[in-house]
């Protein structure tokens, strides 16, 4: 005996019909409406969201028709998979056919005996997504950060969700249910006390290089960095971009509002930077005290046609603070360079930028010389 099944709940319903009937004629007669046993909303992936769904279906000896429909949802048709979980050596999927001008398809089911089996749909659904934002609160000498991630679930998919388990590929999972035109925010890591470190930065391409030639008030970027790494609590995944809403202990019961910024993907062992507002407290002026050509080098014509020059930057780095701070320097030596002499340590970057790590004692004030050439100009 052959049975055709049509499964809608939700998404799917379950008609059936006799041998022999046509396609119009096998979707009139309802005969059961499994519900579904499970169902795994996954979010790992932030461009397409994997439902996993498990129904029970009744089949019959022999070849049984399982109509697949998606109407009024945005469904891919090519990532519509059915997995057999209770009778795999009994129960066999035989192909699967598409009906024209439908949002369905139909897969033909063998089996053994008759049975009620337990299956897993999985699909790409469109129209769910989630958004990730963090919540930082940091302690009163800004030495580490209550760290909490939430997630964002929307919900215009056109399908309702039961209770669902809700996944990332971090985090804890949880049971959730979601309608359509829903959104529900969820704390899914609460990693604890945090390390941070609070890093002002001057980068020389971007802000002034003598702050008093330069009307109103110059302050210097200051962020929060935290290290995703096990020492730090974290290390386990990288951690999704989103914004992040940085707080702070006013050390009298209640907190103020530092900043808010937008992270970005943060792989293992890297570190998540959180600017949280310009600061006053660090002044840095730079000047260039030497630009010499050198090594000319002329045509036939005795015109110069290519020449080095000789240059020397210095910047005084000064910190008005009662508490130490640690200022990233950024610097940049465009094209073929040689560095002559310079009295702090620094890291290249790449071919043109260079980063410094200067640590300022309270009210300290330090130097910062740059001696280079740079060579084979036109």
């Amino acid at each position: 005996m052959k049975m055709t099944t049509w499964i809608r709940s939700g998404l799917l319903t379950v008609l059936g019909c006799a041998v022999g009937l046509g396609s119009a004629e096998a979707r009139v007669k309802m005969v059961a409406l499994p519900e579904r046993a499970a169902t795994v909303i996954r979010l790992d992936n932030p461009s397409a969201t994997l439902i996993e769904e498990e129904r029970v279906l009744t089949l019959q000896k022999g070849v049984n028709q399982v109509d697949f429909s998606w109407n009024g949802v945005s469904i891919d048709p090519d990532s519509i998979r059915l997995k057999v979980l209770n009778h795999p050596d009994q129960v066999t999927l035989l192909n699967v056919s598409y009906p024209p001008n439908e949002a369905a398809l139909v897969w033909e089911i063998s089996s053994a005996e008759p049975v009620e089996e337990r299956v897993r749909i999985s699909y790409l659904l469109a129209n769910i997504d989630r958004l990730i934002t963090y919540r930082f609160l940091a302690n009163k000498p800004e030495t580490q950060v209550d760290f909490k991630s939430y997630l964002v679930l929307r919900n215009f998919s056109g399908e309702d969700f039961g209770t669902s388990r809700v996944q990332l590929d971090y985090g804890e999972a949880f049971e959730q249910a979601i309608g359509h035109e829903e959104t529900k925010q969820l704390l899914f890591l609460d990693a604890g006390k945090v390390p941070i470190t609070k890093v002002w930065e001057f980068d020389a391409n971007q802000l002034p290089w003598d702050p008093e030639k330069v009307e109103g008030n110059v302050g210097i970027p200051v962020s929060y960095q935290i290290e995703n790494k096990e020492a730090s609590g974290l290390g386990k995944n990288a951690l999704w971009g989103g914004k992040v809403r940085v707080f702070q202990d006013d050390g009298h019961g209640s907190t103020i509002v530092l900043g808010e910024d937008s992270a970005a993907l943060v792989p293992v062992g890297e570190k998540m930077k959180v600017n949280i507002g310009d600061s006053r407290d660090i002044k840095v002026v730079q000047r260039k005290m030497k630009e010499e050509r050198i090594n000319l080098r002329k045509n036939v014509n005795d015109q110069v046609v290519l020449y080095d020059t000789d240059e020397i930057i210095k910047t005084t780095l000064e910190n008005f603070k009662d508490s130490p701070a640690v200022l990233t320097v950024i610097e940049y030596i465009p094209g073929q360079w040689d560095m002559v002499e310079c009295n702090l340590k620094y890291e290249k970057k790449n071919s043109e930028k260079i980063e410094f790590q200067v640590a300022l004692n309270p009210k300290e004030k330090k130097e910062l010389m740059m001696h280079y050439q740079r060579r084979n100009l036109r």
